[in-house]
């Protein structure tokens, strides 16, 4: 379940938020006792940031924004950029979603495969693999963006594009982080680093020491 209280359709005010209800859950449908969404989403994310009704127009605007046609960066760079950043922060949701995305673009099912192994693959083009590899240094590496690969990507793409391609694919980066902290959608997993247990007599043991002292 969603960490925040999800708000169901009877104490909803808000004319956007309505009509949002009503487009992915269909007219007088609560999400909240009934959840479920076209592409198989349980659609909490929605019901969530309901619970702040100029956040949830703030965002909207910002998935209007990125598939607006005024968008110089063609929409197959655009979906890379997103998917990656999903996998990059570990988001199962934003991930999925934009595998989904990209094969309503026309991406092939051996390149969407290959986004996790982008670096090792020969199935992208010089453009895509820059575009790639400026996610990588965007999201992996905090925005540390070597001049190289910044050359790189300006020997492709305008400086419009490249605005365009930096804020889209940090947008969903947040989005990305956001899901998994409130544990939203398909980011509602239990944490999959934990300590396995091992037999009682090990508690006391010292591994490291005992490799240490046998190795002359």
């Amino acid at each position: 379940m969603p960490r925040l209280r999800q708000v169901p359709r009877s104490e909803v005010t808000d004319e956007l938020t309505l009509r949002m209800y009503d487009k992915l859950f269909g007219p007088d449908r609560d999400p909240v006792a009934h959840p479920g969404t076209a592409t198989g989403t349980p659609g909490d994310w929605w019901t969530v940031f309901a619970l702040v009704p100029d956040v949830m127009r703030h965002a909207v605007r910002g998935f209007t924004l990125y598939q607006s046609p005024d968008r110089r960066l063609h929409p197959v760079l655009r979906e890379l950029g997103q998917t990656r950043a999903g996998w990059l922060r570990a988001s199962q949701f934003v991930f999925s979603q934009h595998c989904k995305s990209c094969r309503m673009l026309g991406i092939s099912e051996d390149k969407i495969a290959a986004i996790p192994t982008w670096s090792t693959s020969d199935l992208f083009t010089e453009v895509e693999r820059a575009v790639l590899a400026y996610t990588d240094a965007l999201v992996g590496a905090n925005g540390r963006v070597p001049d190289a690969l910044f050359a790189e990507l300006s020997s492709h793409l305008s400086d419009e594009e490249i605005l365009e391609l930096t804020y889209i694919t940090a947008m969903y980066e947040m989005h990305a982080i956001m899901s998994r902290a409130l544990r939203l959608e398909f980011d509602d997993r239990d944490e999959p680093i934990v300590e396995v247990p091992g037999p009682s007599e090990s508690l006391a043991a010292d591994i490291g020491a005992a490799i240490s002292d046998s190795g002359d």
